[in-house]
């Protein structure tokens, strides 16, 4: 766990909303939605790239958008681009996230959330954007986050919508070395939370007259 500013972050806990939405959740296409979206979330942060690729959870040429803060908006168009981005963050810890204030949404094609997203990031590559930071550091980035994720009808990643829509709410905090995860650390404490998912069968597609 980490303190920043009274604030207690537990990344066991970075998807409680996702958890309480599931947990309210009866549509069955929508639960399997929910559970395909927390799975990737927990793998994610796990270091556990490449299962997020695996075709039972994304189709194979995914398309990722970004509007962040401090940066021009990018896009990374396949398979190929969006492996690099994980790969990297994996490589470098920064694949850990803490999340709070959560709003969780799901529909019969897409996921919708806001929160407050905390991403370790290194000290040299904020340096490298303009940010007055130690190179040699690991630092807590916060922002404000929404992100919309479209599926197909097999509930299948068809990428992510993700921008920053309060830049003020932006922050860089030094963590001491002892408070840094590392990607393998992060999965071990995240390990007991990834679970398979169940079998998908055609009683969850959408109605082709209703969408449903």
């Amino acid at each position: 766990m980490v303190q920043i500013g009274g604030l207690t972050l537990d990344i066991t806990e970075q998807n409680r909303a996702v958890e309480h939405v599931l947990a309210t959740t009866d549509n069955p296409r929508h639960r399997y939605l929910l559970q395909v979206y927390l799975r990737h979330r927990y793998l994610e942060s796990a270091g556990r790239w490449q299962e997020i690729l695996d075709p039972e959870l994304t189709v194979e040429h995914p398309v990722y958008r970004f509007s962040l803060a401090g940066r021009p908006s990018f896009v990374l168009d396949g398979r190929d681009q969006v492996a690099a981005l994980y790969r990297h963050w994996t490589d470098t810890d920064q694949s850990v996230f803490y999340v709070t204030d959560e709003i969780v949404a799901v529909g019969d094609h897409m996921v919708v959330g806001r929160g407050i997203s905390y991403q370790q990031t290194r000290g040299a590559e904020l340096a490298a954007e303009g940010v007055d930071a130690d190179a040699g550091a690991m630092y807590l980035t916060r922002s404000a986050i929404a992100m919309i994720w479209p599926y197909d009808d097999r509930c299948r990643l068809l990428g992510e919508d993700v921008w920053e829509f309060d830049p003020t709410v932006r922050q860089h905090f030094k963590l001491d070395p002892a408070d840094v995860l590392t990607a393998r650390q992060a999965g071990d404490l995240l390990d007991p939370l990834i679970t398979p998912l169940p079998a998908f069968d055609d009683s969850l597609l959408p109605s082709p007259a209703t969408g449903r």
